[in-house]
């Protein structure tokens, strides 16, 4: 409930609201009792408003004025909530360096497929090692995939991209002759 004191300071004193609301009021012997008239506190105040923290009200005392300050303070994160940032905080940290591995993996891939596209005398055994870089890169990919840090048509869409290009780096340097696409028959059935 509101009227329980959570914390408490030593320039602040927590009240119980539900006794003080019904006594607390600005209309005592002030000379400016009509113009501070609206901020008068009345017994049938709703308390929700303070049920998720402790409340402090502090009365200041100034030499012309007379002021109230209430300050609504939320209550300390539950245990389960800071329990599921630092879980949270852990899966970020690994999730990164995953995405991490598997671009620095792509990129080598890539950067070692252009090198040998650009080579004008490059023999067919030179895409042995490039082939080694691509499994290295379907593992860390595949890893991902399992880990739950990639999705499945992500890692598929990855895949499929060094492969074509290794494809198309092939079919550049003539290792590699696609088979020409047979024309289907239109044969009209009536």
């Amino acid at each position: 409930m509101a009227g329980v004191c959570l914390s408490s300071s030593s320039s602040s004193c927590c009240w119980n609201l539900t006794s003080k609301f019904s006594t607390l009021s600005l209309n005592g012997p002030h000379p400016n009792a009509a113009a501070l008239k609206p901020l008068s506190f009345s017994a049938n105040t709703s308390l929700s408003l303070f049920s998720k923290g402790s409340v402090s009200l502090t009365s200041v005392k100034m030499p012309f004025r007379r002021s109230i300050v209430c300050e609504a303070a939320p209550t300390k994160k539950a245990d389960s909530a800071a329990k599921r940032a630092r879980q949270a905080e852990k899966r970020r940290l690994y999730n990164k360096a995953k995405k991490s591995e598997v671009k620095t993996r792509m990129k080598t891939v890539l950067e070692a497929l252009d090198t040998l596209k650009k080579k004008t005398d490059a023999q067919s055994e030179e895409v042995l090692s490039v082939e080694k870089l691509i499994a290295e890169a379907y593992s860390a990919i595949d890893k991902a995939v399992k880990a739950g840090t990639l999705h499945r048509n992500t890692g598929a869409r990855r895949k499929s991209r060094l492969a074509r290009r290794k494809k198309a780096v092939a079919i550049h340097h003539g290792w590699y002759v696609p088979a020409p696409v047979a024309e289907p028959d239109l044969v009209a059935t009536a």
